[in-house]
């Protein structure tokens, strides 16, 4: 028994309950798009809704689990009692029960108790709850979605915010860790204390979107939300549904979109959630080799079951739907499309042509890319898919995965460790900053930062750069200006802009003391320029998918380790000098399109970001001498572990 019912708890008779469960919210064809694996709005009518039948008011609930013997509702609203509320099962071999409960309201605690073939009692969390209580408390409460957004402005400009020919500079947040009540270290910040913080600080370091780690209800906070028990609903340790449609009203009133991370690949065995939920494997694939994860010890989904991509189909849809989400990032889609993904041999079963291709899973992601564009065209959804794997980011009318970003892992990989090498051998290892540019054009990619590169003893990634403190933080601000000239959206980490030291703890807040430190300014600084250079610019990002938008200068100095190129757009044309060693360069010729003068627009090694003030007095003038195939030349000063950007001024370039 459970204390604190708000609403007078109605004990149906058994005659009473015949008459209500005559009630339905869930049509036959409803079942039948369910069977098929097509019905995308499933959380309209699975779930908990209020319904007022015979003038009695109440909640009609409906879940799937097609081999049970019985199932009831028990909660506050039958003083937790198996017998009070059946449910009745459909005569249509669905597997869908569902009943009426008199005078059920907002806010009660509710579980089903599901009496299994073999005779055993479990009690579960409804799929579709729409909240849940804070963990480790494991029920769902009966809520709604009410809610007046004030955020037309921007729904009606999001097309234009999210295209692919717009900027996209992403801040990545943990949402219990980015800060913490300072006078409460161990107290999370809710949605709604949140939102004035987050959008203020987001808008004046000038990224466009935040991506937020997984927020859908998840009983392991160590799990950073990758471990996903609820996926209709945000982690109640924040606040509750309405207070993050609050968040969200908040950033698009801030011109700021917002990603959510989506864990469509695994979700944990807690006995209370999606595993073994009818006594069954119902939700996960039965054999172990394809419905175990060993890197996670959780449940991988049965693909092949239509009613289990109906089910991920429609949470995915209900984010953008219910809660205005701009995009979602998919995680861990490499172990979903490949059946031997971190098993031996012997460990995993090769699909019907003998491949290690998971055939359902990318069936299953070819139609979950078509119900996000077909419903929401005006968003995009990201891969994470760490292989070689072909045409993520290709419609699928095209034989692509439909995604419309992938991150590109092997620049991450590629890059961060050159930048980890020091600056004397980097030479000999030039090809890991120019290969990338060899694919950069066979998916839309985006370049990423992101927190994995920071945990797991991987170290801070100020603490990946070689030298002493100097140029450890010159070596981060060049990292940051050369990630920001390549082609490819961008994602950071949040931080990773403050040159934090530690790597990063979810169980505390950012180290934001660290700005009282002159050089940890400068790092933050460095970043907030470049994305205000970034998005004020198009010849940065407008042509990121086009090859026209990006030329190599020179590629070929690996001796000096220094890289020159320029990024397009109509035109327009800016140019980048990377200088990956300590040694200044005086003097350093460069090619370039047109004669006159080129402004110097950010350079890395300014005193104001830390550096030692190394560079061009703002501006160079180039000469009619032909260089490197381009009619007119240049003399830069290259700064050291320096990065510099220049742009034609106007009588130049127009």
């Amino acid at each position: 028994m459970r204390p604190g019912t708000r609403c007078r708890p109605l004990i149906a008779s058994p005659h009473l309950f015949i008459r209500y469960n005559a009630m339905t919210m869930i049509t036959d064809h409803d079942i039948y798009l369910f069977k098929q694996g097509r019905h995308y709005q499933l959380y309209d009518k699975f779930g908990a809704h209020s319904a007022t039948v015979n003038g009695v008011p109440g909640i009609m609930f409906s879940v799937w689990a097609p081999n049970a013997q019985k199932v009831s509702v028990i909660g506050e609203c039958n003083d937790w009692d198996y017998g009070a509320s059946p449910l009745t099962v459909r005569d249509d071999g669905s597997g869908v029960w569902e009943g009426f409960v008199p005078e059920a309201c907002k806010g009660q605690e509710y579980k089903f108790h599901i009496n299994t073939k073999n005779g055993q009692g479990i009690d579960k969390c409804d799929p579709f709850a729409l909240r849940c209580e804070q963990p480790p408390r494991t029920a769902a409460r009966i809520w709604d979605l009410d809610y007046t957004w004030s955020d037309r402005e921007w729904m009606g400009l999001r097309k234009d915010k999210n295209k692919l020919t717009a900027p996209m500079s992403i801040y990545e947040v943990h949402f219990g860790s980015w800060r913490r009540n300072p006078d409460k270290p161990r107290t999370y910040l809710t949605y709604r204390e949140m939102a004035p913080l987050l959008s203020a600080y987001v808008k004046d370091m000038g990224f466009t979107h935040i991506e937020i780690m997984p927020i859908m209800e998840h009983p392991f906070y160590g799990s950073w939300g990758y471990q996903t028990v609820g996926y209709f609903a945000p982690t109640s340790r924040y606040g509750t549904p309405q207070d993050f449609m609050y968040f969200i009203d908040h950033m698009h009133q801030n011109g700021i979109g917002v990603i959510l991370d989506w864990v469509p690949s695994h979700f944990p065995t807690d006995d209370h959630g999606l595993h073994q939920f009818d006594g069954t494997a119902l939700f996960e694939h039965q054999d172990p080799r394809k419905g175990f994860h060993p890197d996670w010890n959780s449940s991988i989904f049965n693909y092949g079951r239509y009613e289990i991509q109906a089910f991920l189909i429609s949470s995915a849809l209900f984010w953008l739907d219910k809660y205005h989400a701009d995009g979602l990032r998919v995680d861990a889609v490499a172990s979903m499309i490949h059946l031997d993904y971190s098993r031996k041999p012997g460990e995993w079963i090769p699909n019907i042509y003998g491949g290690n291709e998971n055939l359902e899973a990318l069936d299953f992601l070819r139609r979950l890319n078509t119900a996000i564009y077909a419903n929401f065209p005006d968003v995009q959804s990201m891969a994470e898919e760490s292989t070689s794997w072909p045409m993520v980011s290709r419609p699928v009318y095209l034989g692509g995965l439909g995604f419309g970003l992938k991150w590109n892992m092997g620049w991450m990989n590629d890059t961060l460790d050159y930048m980890s090498r020091e600056p004397i051998h980097r030479k000999y290892h030039h090809n890991q900053l120019t290969f990338s540019i060899w694919y950069a054009y066979s998916e839309n990619f985006l370049l990423p930062l992101s927190h994995d590169e920071v945990v797991h003893q991987k170290g801070s990634l100020i603490r990946k750069m070689p030298g002493d403190y100097w140029q450890k933080m010159a070596n981060l601000r060049l990292l940051y200006g050369y990630m920001m000239g390549q082609p490819g959206k961008k994602l950071l980490f949040m931080g990773c802009e403050l040159g934090q030291w530690e790597e990063w703890n979810h169980e505390k807040s950012l180290d934001w003391n660290l700005l009282d430190f002159p050089a940890h300014q400068g790092i933050q600084s460095w970043v907030r320029d470049l994305n205000h250079m970034y998005t004020r610019e198009p010849s940065m990002y407008a042509g990121d998918y086009d090859p026209q938008g990006f030329a190599w200068e020179d590629c070929h100095d690996s001796d000096q380790s220094v890289l020159t190129f320029f990024r397009k757009y109509n035109d327009e044309t800016i140019l980048i000098a990377c200088n990956f060693t300590p040694v200044p360069r005086y003097g350093y010729l460069v090619g370039v399109p047109c004669e006159g003068v080129w402004k110097e627009i950010l350079n890395s090694d300014a005193t104001m970001y830390g550096g030692s003030g190394v560079g061009n007095q703002g501006c160079v003038h180039s000469e009619p001498i032909s260089w490197h195939g381009l009619p007119f030349r240049a003399s830069l000063t290259l700064p050291p572990l320096g990065v510099v950007f220049f742009k034609p001024a106007p009588s130049v370039q127009g």
